[in-house]
């Protein structure tokens, strides 16, 4: 099994930044794509933004220019730094990772989320 765990979100002021990690653990053989994704209360859960293993990224169109994802592939963790946060992207963020995990059968794939941290921002 393959575990995720997020940090970092909490309560912050609009225009103000924060940094969530993701951390993962276990028999992890290799980590392909890792993302955040974000769900506010209501509404569905959306890809915020995703990194593959060569360092690709790509962004939902109301982050572009405000949040940046990067990973240490080393550590197995994924970051995202978010900047000029705005009252809309209050939500819990979630992790997520997919990949390859040892098992007693061998090599097999896995897709992990996150428990969840909750981003809020407001005055």
């Amino acid at each position: 099994q393959v575990q995720l765990v997020e940090s970092g979100g909490g309560l912050v002021q609009p225009g103000g930044s924060l940094r969530l990690s993701c951390a993962s653990s276990g028999s992890i053989f290799k980590i392909y794509a890792m993302a955040w994704y974000r769900q506010a209360p209501g509404k569905r859960r959306e890809l915020v933004a995703a990194i593959t293993g060569s360092g690709s990224t790509r962004y939902v169109d109301s982050v572009k220019g405000r949040f940046t994802i990067s990973r240490d592939n080393a550590k197995n963790t994924v970051y995202l730094q978010m900047n000029s946060l705005k009252p809309e992207d209050t939500a819990v963020y979630y992790c997520n990772a997919d990949g390859e995990t040892y098992s007693d059968y061998g090599i097999v794939g896995f897709g992990s989320w996150g428990q969840g941290t909750q981003v809020t921002v407001s005055s």
